[in-house]
């Protein structure tokens, strides 16, 4: 009765709601746990036996299993829409799922990088127009704390040099201003010089700043190889990505005495929550600093 009635969801979701494969794969795992849990640790043989408090359990059985609030979450959205199902085919009279709360997601503190990481990562060998390019890239990264879909979107007539900023368009085309510093004025100042003309030969009328061998804009994966490789190269053992970057940026200003709602404008973030993560970073890195060098710690 109780694989019957999951089944006929599973059906009902390729047929008639057109989901795509791994959607579906998603739900089956999320579903095969919870039938597995109410029938062999509940015991119930019907989906008329299932009660809230089931669904509660089962809940608090993946929680002791180590599983995350986001897991839980998806669980609960995968037990409520098929519950729904149920009642719709007058399977059942009643829906436990009703009203069984989402557990709030935890916020994981990004990863950043120290000064000497920093450092590391930003001393590019070489001098091939592609490794002028790449310090350009990373220089302008951590100086302005763009997003790596930012970044690789940039035109030439985005920077303004002689005034000290770029101009990018953020989410929702929102557009924002973003000192670029010295070191990274210095670098990118190189790359126009020295290099972009050599890359985009083939190409005379592209605008894209940061063009690959060929002459033509970035991608993402692009730009992730060239920060892996770059990571690889300065000897960095932590897992580096195009965010890590972007936290550093934003982590290295409070720490150093930055106020919140200036980093919030460079960052582009609509609510200043989203920006108060960093702060919860730079306490804990105190926290750190604070055990390992006081005597009395």
């Amino acid at each position: 009765m109780l694989n019957e009635a999951l089944n006929d969801f599973f059906h009902y979701l390729q047929i008639e709601r057109g989901l795509s494969e791994n959607t579906l794969k998603s739900y089956k795992r999320d579903l095969d746990k919870y039938i597995k849990y109410v029938e062999k640790i509940e015991q119930k043989t019907s989906w008329n036996q299932v009660t809230r408090h089931v669904i509660i359990g089962f809940l608090h059985w993946l929680k002791d299993d180590g599983k995350s609030s986001a897991t839980i979450s998806r669980h609960i959205s995968s037990i409520r829409a098929f519950h729904q199902f149920l009642i719709r085919e007058q399977i059942v009279n009643q829906d436990p799922s009703l009203h069984i709360e989402t557990p709030r997601k935890e916020r994981k503190l990004p990863d950043v990088l120290s000064m000497k990481d920093i450092d590391e990562l930003l001393s590019i060998k070489g001098k091939s127009p592609l490794a002028i390019r790449n310090q350009a890239m990373l220089e302008l990264l951590y100086a302005t704390g763009l997003r790596v879909s930012e970044l690789i979107s940039l035109n030439v007539s985005d920077l303004h040099l002689t005034m000290g900023f770029v101009q990018c368009l953020g989410k929702g085309g929102k557009e924002r201003i973003v000192p670029i510093g010295k070191t990274a004025e210095k670098s990118i100042l190189t790359y126009l010089e020295e290099a972009r003309g050599l890359l985009v030969k083939r190409r005379p009328y592209e605008n894209t700043l940061f063009v690959n061998h060929h002459g033509k804009p970035l991608s993402r994966q692009g730009f992730w190889k060239i920060l892996k490789a770059a990571a690889r190269e300065a000897g960095i053992e932590k897992t580096i990505t195009p965010h890590t970057l972007r936290h550093s940026f934003a982590t290295h200003l409070l720490e150093n005495g930055a106020d919140l709602r200036i980093v919030q404008e460079m960052l582009g973030h609509v609510d200043i929550s989203t920006t108060q993560v960093y702060t919860h970073v730079t306490k804990s890195r105190l926290t750190d600093v604070y055990k390992t060098f006081h005597p009395r710690a």
